[in-house]
């Protein structure tokens, strides 16, 4: 046994501590078990282990079609009693803030969890067999309902029809669809309309107005999407079709979803929760019965005993080669790793042991490698400095404007790249200081677009702004507008003469996405993952011309993320690239407002 092994106390050790919690296990196991044995009903077992799955599909169902059909719940009590009768359970319907609805046994607490929640437009997949893709219960097909006028005319119609196909050897029989319309169902027939029988399944004048108005809702969304549009038909059975060619789509999909819920939402009931209850049974373990009972739990509990400690013995192999490689690490060997031959926990504890042992390796070398890069930044602006005064210390070239104009360059390079520095370091640390306040985006992006005016002019570049004026964000001004300012930057000098750079802004649900696109050179898909490291570059000669510092990307992610956003890039080589901001969008009446940038 390792010298760490025996250094613990015997208390404290693993082997003991296992055994000790299966021992302890293993009694309650064999206590609970004779207690559910001793039940004398089977109503008390399952009152014990919780509701039965049919029965609660049942309650679901029922008042799931409900709340379909129904735009409230005034008239859901009837329902209610009906099914607390047929099952013998405690059924409670509440709003979401658990305010009663209806209660099949008034005056007593509610459990403390609800057992599902009743939502048409929200289905509970275990306690439904089938449904939507969309998630939305079938039963609720809102303004698709058949007028009153209608529904007669469609089931006197289907009589007639099925009475005819009957006549000819058929065994049809009339069917009613979800939205009230009667149609032939059941017959065998060699024509294409039989009796009629395919005009019974011809939308209606209600169904069309109400497909109209869902494919203008999903057209709408489409459009906003930059999608193509789509027309939607009616199925035989009421339901809804979209081409075959773009069924997998997801941008339609999700606007079919979403236009369905805004168009079903004032003809279902509101969301409520369903509370199932029943009263506990009464057992307990008889006189005859207490013997048997004791000896074969004390013939479990032995045997559970030995095979505790058994796996104990085994479980504690791969720990003590934990342990040993962790001294490894610690004597200075960090390419020291763990032989994985568990599945188990252990095995995982293994794994994230050598990922750990991996990151530490590794930033080891970034570490090394960020201090070289850090060396070599510093050391091209101070040879430059030092040769320059050098040679003015020794009267060898005066200090005319010239020179001047050059060590002061230097000099602004050298002071960019520690401020660089400091941001990033301020920001890693969480010390960043940060005033965040309801700042209007368009405002913010045309104050970059004119600050970095000149320089696109004078390299032959085109900077836009697209952005609506209501939009506001939740940030620190000064510290978005060097975010965005550090983008637009990289893009200009990744852009060639004639590109152009797209500062635009759009909302995305409580977000506000603003994102900074150029038609420049792009980025290398395996070169993408890397672009908010330090010290990364496009080009790997160190060009400050085209290649800065290596820190703007970084600070801009730490600046994002310090402000409860994220950054995302997405780029194709030859066409361009595209950095998103993804920002909270400032409340309503939240915090002030920042002034309006000056005109340059």
């Amino acid at each position: 046994m390792p010298e760490s092994t025996r250094s613990v106390p015997l208390r404290h050790r693993m082997f003991v501590r296992l055994l000790a919690a299966t021992v302890l296990v293993g009694a309650c196991t064999v206590a609970v078990t004779a207690w559910l044995a001793a039940n004398s009903t089977s109503r008390a077992i399952r009152a014990e282990q919780g509701q039965t799955l049919a029965e609660d599909t049942t309650i679901y169902q029922s008042l799931l079609g409900y709340a379909a059909t129904h735009p409230r719940w005034d008239e859901v009590g009837s329902l209610v009693t009906g099914l607390a009768g047929g099952t013998g359970r405690r059924i409670a319907l509440t709003t979401r803030d658990r305010t009663v609805i209806v209660d099949s046994a008034p005056g007593t607490p509610l459990p403390a969890k609800a057992a599902s929640t009743v939502d048409p437009m929200e289905l509970n997949p275990a306690l439904t067999s089938e449904g939507a893709l969309d998630g939305i219960d079938p039963r609720a097909v809102g303004p698709f309902r058949l007028s009153a006028a209608e529904r007669e005319h469609s089931a006197n119609r289907a009589r007639e029809v099925v009475d005819c196909l009957r006549r000819n050897g058929s065994r049809s029989a009339v069917e009613v669809l979800n939205n009230d319309r009667s149609v032939a169902a059941n017959y065998y027939t060699d024509t294409e309309n039989p009796c009629g029988a395919a005009e019974l399944r011809v939308p209606s004048a209600t169904e069309k107005t109400a497909l109209a108005e869902l494919s203008g809702r999903v057209e709408g969304c489409l459009r906003e999407r930059g999608a193509l549009p789509v027309r939607l038909e009616l199925g035989e059975d009421g339901e809804i079709v979209v081409p075959e060619d773009r069924n997998d789509e997801d941008e339609l999909l999700t606007c079919l979803a979403e236009s369905r819920r805004h168009q079903l939402v004032t003809s279902i009931a509101p969301s409520a929760l369903l509370f199932v209850a029943e009263p506990p049974g009464a057992a307990g373990l008889t006189a005859a019965g207490t013997w048997p009972l004791v000896l074969a739990g004390g013939l479990v509990l032995l045997v559970m005993v030995g095979v505790s400690a058994y796996l104990a013995t085994r479980l504690l192999r791969p720990v003590h080669a934990l342990a040993a490689t962790a001294e490894r690490m610690r004597d200075g060997d960090t390419s020291a790793r763990v032989q994985v031959k568990d599945a188990g926990e252990i095995g995982r504890l293994s794994v994230v042991f050598n990922e750990l042992s991996a990151h530490l390796e590794q930033a080891e070398r970034q570490r090394r490698d960020m201090i070289g890069d850090i060396s070599h930044e510093l050391r091209s602006p101070l040879t430059t400095l030092r040769g320059w005064l050098e040679a003015a210390a020794d009267g060898q070239r005066p200090m005319e404007p010239d020179l001047v104009n050059v060590l002061l360059t230097e000099t602004l390079t050298l002071q960019q790249l520690i401020d660089d520095l400091q941001d990033l370091a301020l920001a890693e640390s969480g010390q960043l200081r940060l005033h965040p306040q309801r700042l209007p985006v368009a405002e913010t992006l045309l104050s970059v677009a004119m600050a970095n005016q000149a320089q696109a002019a004078e390299l032959g570049l085109t900077v836009a702004v697209d952005a609506a004026e209501t939009l506001t964000v939740q940030a620190d001004p000064v510290r978005l507008r060097q975010a965005v300012a550090n983008l637009v930057s990289n893009a200009l000098r990744h852009t060639a003469r004639g590109g152009r750079v797209t500062l635009s802004a759009r909302s995305d649900g409580s977000d506000v996405l603003i994102t900074v696109a150029d038609n420049g050179s792009g980025i290398d898909p395996e070169e993408l993952p890397l672009v908010f490291d330090r010290f990364w570059r496009a080009e790997k000669s160190r060009s400050r011309r085209t290649g800065g510092s290596g820190l703007g990307l970084v600070i801009v992610r730490r600046l994002t993320e310090a402000q409860g956003g994220e950054v995302t890039a997405t780029s194709t080589l030859g066409q361009g690239s595209a950095f998103t901001l993804r920002l909270p969008a400032a409340a309503s009446g939240s915090g002030t407002s920042a002034a309006p940038p000056a005109t340059p």
